[in-house]
């Protein structure tokens, strides 16, 4: 028996190490990421604060200098041992914005500057997947940077790994040429360039390159759309927020000041932009384009930034019918062409103040109530009686603030309405109204006749930090913040801004209802698009 015993216990023994040996092992625990990161370029040591882990002044693409000015973008070179993305990269070559701005956009003569930088909740794992939001600034396509807005709030309300991005502005970004390939779309291809960066980076910081988000406010918005119209950018994204811009039938500076014809518009047809080109040319001494292109090329390129930054007084924006951009955005969406994404968009209540300071206050003195007249005259045409009526001066409000309602109502409000409808039947849509009245103007001092209203881009420091002045919140316009910032961090991880303890968001169907956001406890509610469109005078502008 002691024998026998013995023996069993040998075989229990034995069967018990072949079940250890067939079980599984337990999983792997993949460490959170650190403040090193590997990419296809090498190595990056970042920084952490404020429970982010922040990777700056990536560069995504080589620098623009030399004879690759004006050229698309062109791979980023690698590197040997650990490269510091402890602070952002230069900004662009710009010009520098002026005292009057809160938080400075100071200017640049770099072109050295293709670079993004990334955000990244601390405890992220390479494993973890999160959703991205790629954020493109705004500036008019002539100013700003990504180092403008600080986004951990967003991140850690998704969570989410945030992009933000530098391209080329201005004349850099847009200059065009007869047969000089990417002429009026090199800061769209530089864009182009940081998303594919994304595609094939994102997810050694966590992220997942499947599930992105493009965004924007103003230019910003409106590179988005440019990026939705565009085949280049094709599986690249997957849903888009567009804030003050976007897909806009509008020429905005000839809203702003009639009689600025085309070259005010956003989208230029390619000629115009070549046009203008070869008369910058010759205007800063280089040969005739016509007669020989290759020379007058060369010594465009040879010319030092500051001979160029300030544009040579073209407003430069991007050219359509290119490769890049085959057709204007705004004709694609009206013909229903636009690819079908989910959209979360939306304009600000009154629009139109930032940019009566910026073409009248500080360009010759405050409007006057003839040049009102003249003004109004020239956008309506033929309906200039009804204007007169539906526009009237007086109740203490200057001709300067009236004439912001009419941009606010001809170059935001009802353009974006139009949109709405047209996108809205094609894939999800909510829309939305910034019109809390206590909000700050983030980008300029406006003298106190036009500080009335909500201003472009008055929503910004709900979402966004913004660098290095953060204009301050009160306690009832931080709980409105922390409101947006779920919804938005929603909106960029499922499509759906809703699910949080704030308002329910409509989703666009049939005629569409716009989201009113106007704060805790000054009524945020759903209001129909026709009452919308009767408030900002949309009949009048045959614009819904």
């Amino acid at each position: 028996m002691i024998g026998g015993g013995r023996a069993s216990v040998v075989v229990l023994l034995a069967a018990a190490a072949v079940l250890v040996a067939c079980s599984p092992a337990p999983p792997a625990v993949t460490p959170p990421l650190g403040e090193h990161v590997r990419i296809e370029q090498g190595e990056l040591a970042g920084s952490s604060d404020s429970g982010m882990l922040r990777f700056q002044g990536i560069p995504y693409a080589a620098p623009p200098v030399g004879p690759l000015r004006w050229q698309p973008p062109q791979p980023a070179p690698g590197w040997s041992g650990t490269r510091s993305a402890a602070r952002p990269g230069n900004r662009c070559a710009q010009v520098g914005a002026g005292t009057d701005v809160p938080h400075g956009t100071p200017g640049s003569t770099s072109e050295d500057c293709l670079t993004l930088n990334v955000t990244v909740p601390v405890g992220t794992t390479p494993t973890s997947r999160l959703p991205v939001l790629f954020w493109i600034h705004g500036g008019g396509f002539n100013a700003g940077a990504g180092s403008d807005v600080d986004p951990r709030r967003l991140a850690a309300a998704g969570p989410l790994v945030v992009v933000t991005i530098n391209y080329r502005l201005g004349i850099f970004g847009f200059f065009g040429l007869h047969g000089l390939p990417g002429s009026g779309s090199f800061a769209l291809l530089d864009q182009q360039a940081a998303m594919h960066w994304v595609r094939r980076n994102i997810a050694a910081f966590g992220g997942d390159p499947g599930s992105v988000t493009l965004a924007g406010e103003s230019a910003g918005a409106d590179s988005v759309c440019a990026q939705l119209s565009s085949p280049g950018a094709v599986g690249l994204y997957q849903r888009a927020i567009l804030q003050s811009g976007g897909c806009s039938t509008a020429n905005i500076v000839d809203v702003i000041r009639p009689g600025a014809g085309p070259g005010g518009d956003t989208w230029k047809p390619l000629p115009l932009v070549e046009a203008a080109g070869a008369g910058v040319a010759t205007a800063l001494g280089c040969p005739d384009p016509a007669r020989t292109p290759v020379a007058a090329l060369a010594c465009m390129r040879a010319l030092p930034t500051e001979r160029l930054v300030d544009g040579a007084g073209v407003y430069w924006s991007p050219a359509t019918g290119t490769a890049t951009l085959p057709r204007r955005p705004s004709d694609i969406v009206v013909d229903g062409d636009l690819r079908p994404t989910p959209l979360l968009a939306g304009t600000t209540r009154d629009e139109g103040t930032l940019f009566t300071a910026a073409f009248f206050d500080r360009g010759g003195g405050p409007l006057t109530e003839a040049g009102f007249r003249t003004l109004l005259g020239a956008a309506a045409g033929s309906r200039s009686a009804v204007a007169t009526r539906s526009y009237p001066l007086g109740g203490g409000r200057s001709p300067g603030r009236v004439w912001s309602d009419v941009v606010t109502d001809r170059g935001y409000a009802c353009t974006a309405l139009a949109t709405h409808r047209l996108l809205g039947a094609r894939a999800p849509l909510y829309a939305y109204e910034f019109a809390d009245p206590t909000a700050p103007s983030p980008f300029a001092a406006l003298p106190p006749h036009l500080a009335t209203g909500v201003t472009h881009g008055a929503e910004m420091p709900y979402l966004f930090d913004l660098v290095p002045g953060q204009p301050p919140l009160a306690a009832d316009q931080q709980v409105l913040a922390t409101e947006m910032v779920g919804a938005w961090a929603r909106f960029a991880a499922t499509g759906n801004p809703n699910g949080g303890s704030g308002p329910v968001w409509p989703h666009w169907a049939g005629d569409g209802s716009i989201l009113t956001i106007t704060g805790p406890g000054r009524g945020t509610v759903a209001r129909p698009a026709a009452e919308f469109a009767a408030e900002h005078r949309c009949s009048l502008w045959d614009l819904g």
